[in-house]
């Protein structure tokens, strides 16, 4: 099995070191390179091809979220995985709308942060609970009921619909199988048509989407 190859970015050398360190200790991650700022890490995901960028958010010369918004146009494959000390919804939102898989705190374990990687290159998703917690709360919160497909998103069938609730009360594809009596593969095929319908490519994508235009009732 190959190693994943992972960028770190932070304008911290000690906490580039300190994460450069965790990744070693796992037999499946793999350094390629490491950058100070966002300019740096676009030189640098261009010249190494990682599979996955570790992200801090503020950060000179140009901050995580722009960084991460020119990955995810240039280099779609590239997943990348905040790992930063903000934990505001002003922060989070748009790190995760600018296309980031996950969002992990700095203060999170050593082995959160190194299963964090593999689930972002397994294309699924890394909350921190802190930042789960906070993202669903602010969709419960800001999401008005709606016609699904409002704001131009494609208008979803009823199953596709009642996933979408669940997703959006932080469970897993396992929870929502036994919630809805289907299996998982109906789970993750419901998923997947969402993801195409919406031009998103992730479960936070969706779930941003979906707050973004209001279109379930999170209650």
């Amino acid at each position: 099995m190959s190693q994943i190859r992972v960028l770190i970015v932070d304008d911290d050398p000690l906490v580039r070191a300190a994460l450069s360190h965790f990744l070693a200790r796992s037999p499946g991650t793999v350094v390629v390179g490491e950058a100070g700022d966002g300019r740096d890490a676009l030189d640098q995901v261009g010249r190494h091809q990682p599979d996955v960028v570790l992200m801090d958010v503020r950060m000179p010369r140009m901050d995580g979220i722009d960084a991460t918004a020119h990955i995810a146009e240039r280099w779609p494959d590239v997943r990348v995985l905040a790992v930063t000390t903000f934990d505001t919804v002003d922060t989070v939102l748009p790190m995760l709308h600018a296309g980031a898989s996950g969002y992990l705190l700095k203060d999170s374990p050593a082995e959160e942060i190194v299963q964090g990687v593999h689930r972002v290159q397994e294309g699924t998703t890394s909350l921190s609970p802190r930042i789960a917690a906070l993202l669903i709360q602010h969709v419960r919160t800001r999401a008005r009921p709606a016609p699904v497909g409002a704001d131009g998103l494609e208008k979803l069938t009823d199953r596709e619909g009642e996933v979408l609730r669940c997703l959006a009360r932080g469970m897993s594809n396992a929870e929502i199988s036994t919630e809805l009596f289907v299996s998982e593969g109906t789970v993750k095929a419901c998923l997947g048509r969402i993801m195409t319908k919406w031009g998103v490519r992730d479960r936070v994508q969706i779930i941003v989407a979906a707050a973004q235009a209001g279109i379930v009732s999170f209650t």
